[in-house]
């Protein structure tokens, strides 16, 4: 069986890992040493659809699905623990619950 990755999926890897690497590399030892919550990088994530990967576009989600997800957790992870914590903790504990079993109200 091949597991390769769709060319969507390349694509959202090459472009966190770019983002990884120049925002969130450079800042990983300071944010861990200063025990701050990393905001800007944080935000950046955001605007890259990275805190609602698997939710559905409709929703305001990236629509990306479980695979790209984990791709893009792992080029967030090479960086820095803490942003991956972040970003997990956002898409699997708040948001997936969220989308699952909440209503329209």
């Amino acid at each position: 069986m091949r597991l390769d990755l769709t060319e969507e999926q390349q694509m959202i890897q090459a472009t966190v890992r770019e983002f990884a690497d120049s925002q969130i590399k450079p800042i990983a030892a300071d944010i861990d040493r200063d025990a701050r919550f990393p905001h800007e990088t944080v935000k950046g994530m955001g605007e890259l659809g990275l805190m609602g990967m698997v939710i559905p576009e409709q929703w305001g989600g990236s629509g990306a699905g479980a695979v790209s997800y984990v791709v893009a957790l792992e080029e967030i992870a090479k960086a820095c623990a803490t942003h991956a914590v972040i970003m997990s903790v956002n898409n699997s504990l708040y948001g997936d619950p969220v989308y699952r079993y909440g209503t329209d109200a």
